[in-house]
């Protein structure tokens, strides 16, 4: 039985089909891996009362190699008919070829939210004093900026003719030659974003939500995106939102009982906030390139991207994802750690309402940590520890539920 979403709320059935994208290089050994521990603890959890049917769905390289297409529309159709999905690692050349098929299944199904949890797993190696500080959660808008895809080859007729344009009409001089991108920030998108930043922080007594922006450089990209952002908490949220410059001026500094703060930072110096003062930020709403950048130097705050779960969450559907790359040298050869996938299912749990199933695989993942049951990313920084494959791994977590 599928999932349904009516105003915003799902309706899961105890017996419930999923989709899955396996994923590129290593992803067949992480999702074997994971779909292992996901059907465990929930048999574990619920017994036979509840269970799921995974359907896969083509995308990537085994989509080119078995239909033609990277990305089919099959694909795309199957996830809107289900609501909930979720994805291995995706092959994204450099420089060359096809764009990300990730961006593309983000921006067609309109999955205008990227959510990156990130904290500390303990005893995970981390290079900071204090992991445990970290605890934040980041929502980076997924469909505008410049992953928007607009741009135009150096050198290229098309780059040549808007060159052009920007310095008859516009009075911009470009260097010659120059490859151009653009970068377009909307206020709808900025809104509907921050709006859901806002809003998972009210549901989960969360403190604070920073808009993070550039916006003294791009004063009409960035720059527009801190103003539209203190506009919809003033909009929609009043009653729950107070700004950070009220809390001093009203307040003597101290925020209200149950009233979340608004502030924000420009990006750079959220870099070293987040560095010096982690504990001081709690959800994140940035633009899209922010984002990317923001969520990787977070993870790696907490021992690295194989650690990091992932999600991307419109209006009507929503597909979580392993959040690192495909690491092909490795595809096939069991090693790799599945745990970023593996947390990705316990956020898909805790989306779908099962959350007693997501608080088990997170259990059970940092026991089997602790213990230094690890793959070998871990194993050769945890002294003691006992390296075991990607498969093994999976099988420690599931005896520890």
């Amino acid at each position: 039985m599928k999932i349904t979403k009516h105003e915003g709320r799902l309706a899961v059935p105890d017996k419930v089909d999923i989709p899955f994208i396996e994923g590129d290089g290593t992803g067949p050994d992480i999702w074997r891996a994971a779909r292992l521990v996901f059907d465990r603890a929930v048999g574990k959890v619920y017994g036979a009362a509840r269970s799921i049917a995974w359907q896969e769905v083509l995308a990537g390289e085994k989509g080119f190699t078995t239909v033609g297409e990277w990305l089919p529309d099959e694909t795309l159709d199957a996830i809107r008919e289900h609501v909930v999905a979720i994805k291995g690692p995706l092959t994204t050349p450099v420089g060359k070829g096809i764009r990300s098929v990730n961006v593309a299944i983000r921006q067609k199904l309109d999955l205008y939210a990227c959510v990156r949890p990130v904290s500390y797993i303990e005893p995970v190696p981390s290079p900071m004093k204090e992991p445990a500080k970290v605890n934040m959660v980041i929502f980076r808008e997924n469909t505008e900026d410049l992953y928007a895809g607009i741009e135009w080859q150096a050198g290229s007729g098309d780059a040549e003719k808007v060159s052009r344009f920007l310095k008859e009409e516009m009075g911009v001089d470009l260097p010659p030659g120059a490859g151009i991108g653009i970068k377009p920030i909307s206020a709808a998108n900025t809104k509907r974003l921050v709006a859901a930043a806002i809003t998972y922080a009210i549901e989960n007594d969360l403190a604070s939500v920073t808009l993070m922006h550039k916006g003294n450089i791009m004063k009409f990209t960035e720059g527009a995106f801190r103003p539209w952002g203190y506009e919809v908490a003033a909009e929609g949220f009043a009653d729950k939102v107070i700004t950070e410059a009220d809390v001093y001026a009203k307040h003597d500094g101290r925020p209200p009982e149950g009233m979340v703060v608004i502030k924000d930072r420009i990006a750079d110096m959220l870099f070293q906030q987040v560095l010096l003062r982690p504990d001081e930020f709690h959800v994140i709403a940035t633009p899209n390139l922010n984002g990317d950048y923001l969520s990787d130097a977070l993870a790696a705050q907490v021992g690295g991207l194989g650690m990091a779960p992932g999600a991307n969450i419109g209006d009507a559907c929503a597909v979580f994802e392993a959040t690192h790359g495909t690491a092909p040298k490795y595809a096939g050869q069991d090693k790799v750690n599945p745990s970023s996938l593996i947390l990705s299912g316990a956020m898909m749990f805790d989306y779908m309402g099962w959350k007693e199933a997501a608080e088990a695989i997170r259990r059970s993942l940092q026991a089997t940590i602790k213990e230094g049951t690890v793959t070998y990313d871990l194993a050769r920084q945890i002294s003691g520890a006992r390296e075991v494959k990607c498969s093994a791994f999976a099988e420690r977590i599931v005896d520890q539920l």
